[in-house]
């Protein structure tokens, strides 16, 4: 197995998944899919695999046993191992302490906005906030009701980062639009 696949982003989700509990490749990927939008476009049922069977060869995780449930095939159950624990704590503290440029689809294509022309721009602008705007106040509400289930904050922490990051992202597009109309965002002359 390369090296690169334990550079893969979803390494890290997926030793915290088997941190919380022992699991085979493919409850973590129905689990990775339902808690976030992000892992579910990212991740791929042979990506998963590929991943798991890059941690086992490292020794971050160990085969627990087979599980069935029904009909359905038997099932590789994995655990994290000590040096799977040791290796999670590893890059989670890297990850919160080193900020890095994280390139999004967003910064690029906002990286080439002039193409749209200024109408193009604040009609596409326009169309993203008002959609933000939209997940925003849904996700808003999803958060309030892990909260009112007695969610402890710490557990749905990301989510309220992602909140944060759609409000501000919302915000600047606002300014974006607001300048474009007001001509202080000026296009140069064809």
């Amino acid at each position: 197995m390369p090296r690169r696949t334990l550079d893969n982003p979803i390494v890290l989700a997926v030793l915290g998944l088997l941190l919380e509990q022992a699991s085979h490749p493919y409850q973590m990927l129905a689990e990775l899919r339902q808690r976030s939008d992000s892992h579910a476009a990212a991740i791929t049922r042979g990506t998963l695999y590929n991943t798991v069977a890059a941690l086992d060869e490292a020794g971050w995780v160990a085969v627990q046993g087979q599980q069935r449930t029904g009909n359905r095939p038997e099932r590789t159950v994995y655990a994290l191992t000590e040096a799977g624990r040791e290796e999670l704590v590893r890059r989670l503290d890297s990850q919160i302490r080193n900020p890095e440029r994280e390139f999004t689809r967003f910064l690029g294509a906002v990286t080439y906005l002039g193409a749209l022309g200024p109408d193009g721009a604040v009609e596409a602008l326009t169309e993203r906030a008002q959609r933000l705007r939209e997940r925003t106040a849904a996700d808003e509400e999803r958060l309030a009701s892990a909260w009112a289930a007695g969610a402890p904050r710490l557990f749905v922490i990301e989510a309220e980062y992602a909140l944060c990051l759609a409000r501000a992202e919302t915000a600047w597009i606002d300014s974006v639009v607001d300048d474009i109309r007001t001509g202080a965002l000026t296009w140069p002359a064809a």
